[in-house]
Parts: C-alpha cells; structure tokens; sequence
C-alpha cells in the first residue's frame, strides 16, 4: 500500500487515471493479477530500492497486468500516465516528508469484467468491408477491443474490466472501423444499464451461497436498444449477465456481450 502520493504535485490527466482504476483493492486486482512465482509483493522491512522497483514493474512496465487488459483514461494515452503514475509514486517513497491529500477520490462499490463476444452483420465503412474494434465506456473510463481486419461477422471473445464508482452511469459501447489514413469511422453503438445486475447482485449478497439460478432481468423497451430482454443469473458462485444488442444511429448490426460483477470484497 503507497502511503506518500501527493495528488496536489500531480496533473488533472494523472489524478483522473488514478481516480478511474478505483483505489489500493481495485488497483490490486487488475496491475497484480499475474504475479510471477517467485515475486512477493515489498513488505515493511523492505528497502525502498526493492518498493521502485516491484512499483516500476507493476505500474510502468505492467509486467503483472494481463494483457488483453488495456484500461486507459480517455483524456491522455496510456504510456504517458503510465510512466508518469509509476513516477510518482517512486518519487513519494524517495521524499517521505510529503503530506496527503486525498480530496476528489472516488468511492469504488465494484469491478466489471466486460467479455465483448461478437458482432453480427456489421455495416460497410470501407470498400468491400470493414475493419471493426469496440471502444467500452464507463464515466472517464475505458478500454478497447483488437481491431478485426476485414470482418462485418468478428468474433472477439475478450474480456475487458472497468470499475463501477458509486454514482455510477450506463457503459457505453461504440463500434468503429479503423484507418490508417483517416479519422476512424463510426459502425453503431448502444449503452447498457448496469442498474438491474448491479442491484441483483446485492440482494443476493454472496453468491456463492446459492446454486445456479435466476435473480434478475434487463427489459427490452422502445428506450433501450436490446434486441430480448436480457436474463441475469447466478452461474457457478458468480453474477453474469448475457445481453445481445441492436447497434443504434447505424443500418444493421448487433452486438452480443457479457457482464461479470465482481464486488471488491472478491
């Protein structure tokens, strides 16, 4: 746990990055989830040439990041708050005289792993095709897809994690079509209210308690763009949803996605 970060010395670029991965819990969950046998995490007695280093390693390098997990803030790229956050941080652990200011944190309640499965009949930007990627949205958060060469039907099937503040919005999914030479094109979006799981998900406290079951259900209205209603379930110890969209302010395309919830007590 960082216990000397001075967010008055940091930009708003890096204060809103930090803000949007969710605190120590949230942090933890996505920059260490692929410790390597043999690397522990620096404890109390450790030097602070052993806490920069494992710090440049889990934040700048992301050696312990999974890699289809690319979470960025959308105001700045991601190698640049990277390498600043990882700098930082370094620099709190060499000054330890600096004082906190915690102002303007945002309250986490939970993790959202979104699996983008695949896309149907997708409209024609280019030529003959298209070459599609998916941008999810959360507030200032988000995170992206690879982006499928010459494919109207692309199947993904990647897995992509936002976390939820407590004054939480809809995620936003847009489809575009990459250029190389041009401003990418938009192929449809959709939003998705995460109220209905988010709400099922705490009635039912821990799942795992329960065996596999029904809890919950999205209705499909004039106002929404699902193409059925969309069914939220216990499956294995876990809250998922399985929701399949009609792309909007576009000719054709649908979208098939699953929600995961994950509390940060997990």
């Amino acid at each position: 746990m960082v216990l000397s970060v001075t967010l008055d010395e940091w930009s708003d670029d890096e204060i809103d990055a930090m803000i949007e991965v969710g605190g120590n819990l949230s942090a933890n969950s996505i920059y260490e989830a692929f410790l390597p046998d043999g690397v522990s995490k620096p404890g109390p007695d450790s030097s602070n040439e052993e806490r920069i280093r494992f710090i440049r390693s889990k934040y700048e390098l992301q050696e312990f990041l999974k890699p289809s997990l690319r979470i960025t803030s959308g105001k700045a790229s991601s190698s640049s708050l990277k390498s600043n956050l990882s700098t930082n941080i370094v620099d709190s652990f060499q000054n330890p005289n600096v004082p906190q200011n915690m102002d303007g944190m945002v309250e986490f309640m939970g993790l959202l792993k979104v699996k983008i499965k695949q896309g149907t009949n997708l409209v024609i930007r280019d030529m003959m095709s298209s070459d599609p990627y998916v941008i999810v949205s959360l507030g200032k958060q988000t995170a992206q897809t690879t982006v499928m060469k010459s494919n109207l039907n692309p199947v993904w099937n990647e897995e992509l994690m936002l976390s939820v503040p407590q004054d939480f919005g809809p995620i936003k999914l847009s489809v575009f079509d990459h250029d190389t030479f041009s401003a990418d094109d938009l192929m449809g979006e959709a939003e998705i209210d995460i109220q209905p799981l988010i709400t099922s998900a705490m009635a039912f406290g821990d799942p795992e308690m329960f065996g596999n079951m029904q809890i919950g259900k999205w209705l499909k209205s004039d106002d929404n763009a699902l193409i059925d209603d969309s069914i939220i379930n216990i499956v294995d110890g876990k809250v998922k949803q399985e929701i399949s969209l009609k792309l909007q302010n576009v000719e054709s395309g649908e979208l098939e996605v699953d929600l995961e919830w994950m509390p940060l007590d997990q």
